[in-house]
C-alpha cells in the first residue's frame, strides 16, 4: 500500500484478514452479554444429545463480512462445533447466496445464533456501504478511508470491515497517529506554532497531519510544512482551489459533510483522501439470517 496511511500503519491496518486472538475477550464479553448464565429456552426446549445444523445465508445483495470472525464466535461457545464458510470475507454475494453454516450441538448452535448474525450483519454492513463510496470515485486519485467513529469496543472488526469493503484505514486510534485537530489549535496563536511543537517532540518519527478550516490555514500548513493536511467542511469548489494552492506538494484529505451524493465531486476535485465518518458511525446492517434444522 502507497500513501502517507500506508506508511504510517503498514504494520497494522493492512492486514487482511483481523487478529482474532487479539479480539477474544472482546467475543468472549459478547457472547456473556447474550447468554449470561446460559440459554434458558433452549436448556428446555431442545434434548441436549440433540445435534443440529445451521445455514447463514443472504437475504440482499451484499459484501460479506465478518464469517471469519463468527467461526471463532463458534469454537468459543462450544469446541465440538464445526463451522465451514462458502464465502471468503470481502466477496460480493447476491441475495439468496450461501455464506456459511455451522454442525453440532443444536443447543450450542441456538446460543451462538444471536451474536455470530449481530456481527455478519454490522460487517457485512460496513463493507457493503464503504464498496459504494470507492465505486463511486473510480477513476479518480482519491481513496476512501475510515475514520475512530466506530462502535465502542469494536474499531478492529469496524476498520476490518472497511478493508473488506476495498477502502482504507485511517490512524486506529489516538496512539499511533498525529491529527492536530481544531480543538488542539484552541491552544495555539497560529496553525505553525502547533506543527512545529509536533515536529520537535516527536522528532520527525511520525507524520504531522494538521486540520485547516480555510485558505489562510491552508497557507499555514503549507508553510510550517505539514505532511497531510485535512481539509475540515470545505465545499467541493473550495477543494479544488485547495488543490491548486497545493499543487501536489502535500497529500490532501477531504472530511466533513461527505456523503455518496457528492463524494464524486470531492474525488473529481484532485483530493488524496476522502475520510468518511457514516463508513461505521451509522451503519445499516446487512440482512441475513440463520435457519437451523435437526441434523
Amino acid at each position: 500500500m502507497t500513501g502517507w496511511t500506508g506508511r504510517l500503519l503498514e504494520s497494522h491496518a493492512w492486514m487482511d484478514s483481523v487478529d482474532l486472538i487479539a479480539i477474544r475477550e472482546k467475543l468472549l464479553a459478547a457472547l456473556r452479554e447474550d447468554l449470561g448464565a446460559g440459554d434458558i429456552t433452549s436448556r428446555a426446549v431442545v434434548d441436549a444429545e440433540v445435534l443440529g445444523v445451521g445455514h447463514y445465508a443472504a437475504k440482499q445483495g451484499m459484501i460479506v463480512c465478518g464469517l471469519t470472525v463468527a467461526a471463532e464466535l463458534a469454537r468459543l461457545v462450544d469446541p465440538g462445533l464445526r463451522f465451514r464458510e462458502k464465502i471468503p470475507d470481502g466477496t460480493r454475494v447476491a441475495a439468496g447466496s450461501a455464506l456459511g453454516e455451522v454442525r453440532g450441538s443444536a443447543r450450542s448452535i441456538l446460543a451462538l445464533e444471536r451474536t455470530s448474525l449481530n456481527v455478519i450483519q454490522r460487517l457485512s454492513g460496513i463493507a457493503t456501504v464503504t464498496s459504494r463510496y470507492v465505486a463511486a470515485v473510480v477513476g479518480t486519485p482519491a481513496e476512501i478511508i475510515d475514520t475512530r467513529k466506530t462502535a465502542p469496543g469494536l474499531r478492529e472488526l469496524d476498520k476490518y470491515a472497511v478493508r473488506c469493503g476495498g477502502g482504507l484505514n485511517h490512524r486506529i486510534g489516538l496512539f499511533d497517529g498525529v491529527l492536530i485537530k481544531n480543538n488542539h489549535l484552541e491552544f495555539h496563536d497560529r496553525i505553525q506554532d502547533a506543527i512545529g511543537r509536533a515536529r520537535r517532540s516527536l522528532g520527525g518519527r511520525i507524520p504531522v497531519e494538521v486540520e485547516v478550516r480555510d485558505l489562510e490555514e491552508l497557507s499555514g500548513a503549507i508553510e510550517a510544512g505539514a505532511d497531510i493536511i485535512l481539509l475540515d467542511n470545505f465545499t467541493p469548489r473550495e477543494t479544488a482551489r485547495a488543490v491548486e494552492v497545493v499543487a501536489g506538494r502535500i497529500p490532501l484529505e477531504s472530511s466533513g459533510g461527505i456523503t455518496l451524493e457528492n463524494v464524486a465531486e470531492y474525488a473529481a476535485a484532485g483530493v488524496d483522501y476522502i475520510s468518511v465518518g457514516a463508513l461505521t458511525h451509522s451503519v445499516v446492517a446487512a440482512d441475513v439470517h440463520l435457519r437451523v434444522a435437526p441434523q
